[in-house]
């Protein structure tokens, strides 16, 4: 139906004009106000059919990815410190175990010192071995005698660290870690990591149905035969490809000519769906009937017609039970104008999708890259956002949101590098784009400009940037801040790491749980002038082992501790130097033996609590040190230590950030504190 029409006189008389022409604002005010802007619902889908759904719940892993000590190339499992200063001129010699451990293949026999195994790509490894030489830095020596049945021996010309080319257990994914966080919108990435835990299906939200109606005499369906004075329908193809864009499902209801029982059943037939969209017919011209049948509704009815809006002037605005219902212009441009203007910011929040931010960007590398001469790498990295006057003077009660037109100063960016490998899943899921090093660079040295290609149409930087050290308790505030509508982005890169990107201002928030060796404080000692600290929570560390060992059950802590010093089949697994665990088992070590470095597994260095938990549970190692929840998670006994504080960092000019200001409202939340002990820890 036209919004102007041809009219005789006594139509003509009939016609109203616009009563209550109001601005944008106050139009979107009156229409939202009556409207629960929230999800509508959810289902539960397979993953074949979740890309482009957005996720209902935090998904957190039920399985270790990888689920076992894994070698990355073809080679020997081997002890590194058999292999320390061995050259091309000056090889060692190892005897080979007769076994040959292909992928899906359990190790029999365990690598003991002066032994290596032979591994392929994806092997699991065996108990013992601490690396993987590769296959390239070796020859094998076949020198068998068939009387003396001597054993093949394999020579290495190549020295390794411990932990080369070795992907550890739980290194990618950690069993109770949070791997995807509800509201996100997933893609072919998000579905490879629900595939690698073994997700067969995903909660995802409801899709809203919107019901699309076309009116007018004039008004014919694309394949039509033309006729004089006829109008192809391109209205409903457009707000139907539109409505599809948002992540939900369009319902077409045809074409209705100028009949007004006709089109009033139409509209109650639309009514039935989660939003109806009616195009065409929104002036008060007393042939106009989309208007005259939506003028009937109730509850409230019609809350704005006419926006002070060029294009899309006429349109109308109505709520009915809880339900919107929108005549759009019957211009083109007019009605998808008015409809991103007005009906997109509703479905998306019925969709539980985040409003779009405003394809290579310049960013500084925070650190030095190697690279290898002779091939092209493409290296993953996450973007985060650097300081910025505009944004640091933000004061703590302005709202989380953008305003359309707001142009503030861009931010600089800055590219952290993915440092989980080329067989993890979720390094390609959180990056943000790649730097390509060419094949002639073997270095990029810190603070050089690089350019990255986004991976996303857009970057869509987060509202908060957290990085530091990982917790499951983090996990879950920053999942209640993304419900809250605040974007978040975390980065695990341990204590140290977290502190130095506070201080140079590369984040937002900063976890950490440092020790000064000196006094036993945790954390203050640390902080400077130009951060403030945050309060947490504490944290219980202590010793972890597999129920029914007897080296340390029902023991105490200093008793538990001697048995594993005095045994030398009693291997540990250490924690990552910079890591705040790692400052408190030192202490604890250099109190028992003279040289901590001498005690068996002191070299394997985990990069969490949880990969701690999974040596251990493995039977890879026989203790090592963790916190209580993770501990029962894996199904560990545990020996208190000490209790730790798990606190926060932030830069003193992003202390009054909304983000950072909505983060400190919900530590202090009742309902936010009864959760964090639920985990096991201490407010």
């Amino acid at each position: 139906m036209s919004d102007l029409i041809d009219m005789d006189p006594t139509r003509a008389a009939q016609q109203d004009q616009f009563l209550d022409v109001i601005d944008r604002d106050e139009a979107r005010r009156r229409f939202q106000a009556h409207l629960q802007l929230a999800p509508l619902g959810q289902e539960t889908v397979s993953l074949g059919a979740a890309l482009d759904r957005v996720l209902a719940d935090d998904v957190i892993a039920r399985v270790d990815v990888p689920g076992f000590d894994r070698a990355n190339v073809d080679g020997f499992a081997i002890q590194s410190a058999d292999t320390f200063g061995a050259t091309e001129g000056a090889p060692r010699v190892e005897t080979l175990n007769d076994e040959v451990l292909s992928p899906g293949i359990v190790p029999r026999h365990p690598v003991r010192p002066g032994t290596a195994t032979t591994i392929a790509t994806g092997g699991m490894l065996p108990r013992g071995a601490d690396a993987v030489l590769m296959i390239e830095y070796s020859d094998v020596i076949d020198s068998r005698d068939a009387a003396a049945q001597t054993p093949l021996q394999v020579q290495i010309r190549r020295a390794v660290s411990p932990g080369e080319h070795v992907s550890f257990a739980g290194t990618d994914i950690a069993r109770g870690e949070t791997v995807l966080r509800a509201r996100q919108v997933l893609t072919s990435r998000e579905i490879g990591v629900l595939a690698a835990i073994g997700a067969a299906e995903v909660p995802v939200f409801r899709r809203p149905r919107v019901a699309i109606l076309s009116t007018g005499d004039e008004i014919i369906a694309p394949g039509a035969s033309p006729r004089s004075g006829a109008v192809y329908d391109s209205n409903a193809a457009i707000l139907a490809a539109a409505v599809r864009e948002l992540g939900c499902e369009p319902v077409l209801l045809g074409i209705v000519a100028d009949d007004e029982p006709l089109l009033s059943e139409r509209v109650t037939a639309g009514l039935e769906h989660d939003l109806l969209l009616l195009s065409g017919g929104t002036s008060k011209g007393a042939g106009d009937l989309s208007y005259r049948v939506v003028s009937r509704l109730s509850d409230p009815g019609i809350v704005a017609h006419g926006v002070a809006l060029k294009p899309g002037k006429p349109i109308c605005l109505a709520v009915t039970g809880g339900k919107p219902v929108v005549i759009l212009p019957g211009f083109p441009t007019s009605a998808i104008f008015t409809f991103h203007e007005f009906v997109a910011p509703v479905l998306r929040a019925f969709a539980g999708r985040s409003a779009p931010r405003s394809q290579q960007v310049t960013a500084t590398l925070p650190m030095r890259v190697n690279s290898e001469r002779g091939r092209t790498e493409y290296l993953l990295v996450n973007l985060v956002r650097g300081g910025d006057a505009s944004r640091d003077r933000g004061g703590s009660d302005a709202p989380v949101e953008r305003l359309a037109g707001q142009h503030a100063p861009a931010p600089a960016l800055y590219a952290f590098p993915m440092g989980k490998g080329s067989g993890s899943v979720t390094t390609f899921s959180g990056a943000d784009g790649f730097i390509t090093i060419d094949q002639h660079t073997e270095m990029i040295e810190a603070d050089t400009l690089v350019e990255v290609q986004l991976l996303g149409q857009k970057l869509e930087p987060a509202d908060l940037v957290v990085i530091g050290s990982h917790c499951v308790g983090l996990d879950y505030l920053l999942g209640r801040l993304q419900r809250q509508g605040v974007s978040v982005k975390s980065l695990n890169v341990g204590s140290t790491g977290g502190l130095t990107a506070a201080r140079n201002g590369q984040c937002d928030l900063a976890g950490i749980h440092l020790m000064d060796p000196a006094s036993g404080e945790y954390n203050r000692p640390f902080v400077g002038t130009d951060l403030e600290l945050i309060p947490g929570y504490r944290r219980m560390q202590g010793l972890v082992y597999r129920p029914g060992d007897g080296r340390f059950a029902g023991k105490p802590l200093a008793e538990a501790l001697s048995c594993a010093l005095a045994d030398p089949e009693c291997t540990m697994v250490n924690r990552n130097a910079g890591s705040g665990t790692r400052i408190l088992i030192d202490r604890m070590l250099s109190r028992c033996v003279a040289k901590p470095q001498a005690v068996p597994g002191y070299a394997a260095q985990a990069k969490s609590h949880n990969a701690v938990a999974a040596a251990v549970s493995q039977g890879r190692s026989d203790w090592g040190i963790a916190i209580d929840t993770v501990a029962g998670v894996y199904g560990l006994e545990f020996i208190a230590l000490q209790e730790e504080h798990y606190d926060f960092v932030t830069p003193r000019n992003r202390a009054r950030r909304p983000a950072v200001v909505a983060f400190r409202r919900l530590l202090e939340e009742a309902d936010a504190q009864d959760h964090l002990r639920q985990f096991g820890f201490r407010l």
